[in-house]
């Protein structure tokens, strides 16, 4: 369960945004290695050494072993640990994790009173088990991190509040308007241009890309058999369902929807489909690494520009979120600065 870390990174990004200090903080460039020349009196890089506590706020500490925990968490979500941070990235990586819990921590005090219900709590809780096979396997992971399944209903309770502490400081702020939302569809045009796209429709023969000759003469073979049958007039959905090996077929039919030239299917399949026309077949079977394809083009879509009144939905949420990160942003970092807050971390070099 990483609700309460997630958060804190999530706030340590959110209070460095629009920061005077953020530019200041920005990683430069090193010099190419071949012209780097350390001059004979360079003196190594002073160690990083911390002590407890990391920091004081209103009066109580935030230790080394909750900032490490939470850099930990965050770490390991990408697949990494602390042991593996080079010792140079580690002051901007410990300053960074701290004031994210830093304004969890003040988040947390103005939350308490909002009231949570068993209910919601219980909510999250069943979603949280839905990612483990069973409860004891639950039960054994929490266990490997020095949780129990009280710890998250917790953890889960407290994210809940401050989330609705934050929502309440935000409410009326981060409304869109359509005029806002026509004004970014005009300055940002590109963003909704629309590629050439194809509706295909296929019935797959496996074959292993490094199979023998025999096997893709017998494999060729089959789609072509198969094909004969559809050029005959027999329904290729139907054909699908039988014949294809896509693991897919039994359900969608062998139908594979609108897709563009690039970037959705490998290029053998790609460049044989958007060759035909509406309601064309493949002349032979298109081999890619899956195996041999028998293709049929079901629709097509010239490329164009999405009309504002199609993108307008997704749009007007979009702005939404963006424009309640940038008030949760201003919020949080105004109370990190009426905060009385000490931070005992290294001056950065």
């Amino acid at each position: 369960m990483k609700t309460r870390i997630t958060l804190a990174a999530a706030l340590a990004v959110l209070v460095a945004a629009e920061s005077p200090a953020a530019e200041k903080a920005a990683p430069k460039a090193p010099a190419p290695a071949a012209e780097a020349k350390p001059a004979a009196d360079a003196k190594p890089a002073p160690k990083f050494e911390i002590k407890d506590p990391l920091a004081v706020v209103d009066g109580t500490e935030i230790k080394i072993a909750e900032v490490e925990k939470a850099i930990g968490d965050i770490l390991a979500q990408q697949g990494g640990s602390l042991a593996q941070v080079p010792a140079e990235m580690k002051p901007k990586l410990y300053r960074q994790v701290l004031d994210g819990v830093i304004v969890e921590r003040l988040v947390t005090k103005e939350a308490a009173k909002i009231v949570v219900a068993d209910t919601d709590v219980t909510q999250e809780f069943d979603r949280f088990k839905g990612r483990f096979p069973n409860e004891e396997e639950m039960k054994s992971q929490l266990a490997k991190a020095g949780q129990t399944p009280e710890s998250i209903r917790e953890q889960i309770a407290r994210f809940i509040q401050q989330n609705r502490w934050i929502d309440a400081q935000v409410a009326g702020k981060a409304e869109v308007t359509e005029a806002e939302a026509q004004e970014f569809y005009k300055s940002n045009t590109e963003q909704f241009k629309t590629p050439e796209q194809v509706r295909a429709s296929h019935i797959l023969v496996k074959c292993e890309k490094d199979a023998k000759d025999d096997e893709v003469k017998a494999k060729r073979e089959g789609a072509n058999k198969i094909l004969d049958r559809v050029k005959k007039g027999e329904a290729f959905d139907v054909l699908a369902v039988e014949l294809s090996e896509d693991p897919s077929a039994k359900e969608n039919k062998g139908d594979l929807n609108f897709f563009p030239r690039e970037g959705a299917m490998v290029e053998p399949f790609a460049d044989a489909a958007f060759k035909l026309k509406k309601g064309e077949v493949s002349e032979a079977p298109v081999r890619s690494d899956f195996g041999f394809h028998v293709i049929k083009v079901t629709d097509r879509k010239e490329a164009g520009s999405m009309a504002f009144d199609e993108a307008k939905p997704r749009l007007m949420v979009f702005l939404q979120e963006q424009k309640k990160k940038s008030e949760t942003g201003k919020v949080l970092r105004d109370l990190r600065e009426h905060a009385k807050v000490t931070v005992n971390l290294p001056a950065e070099q």
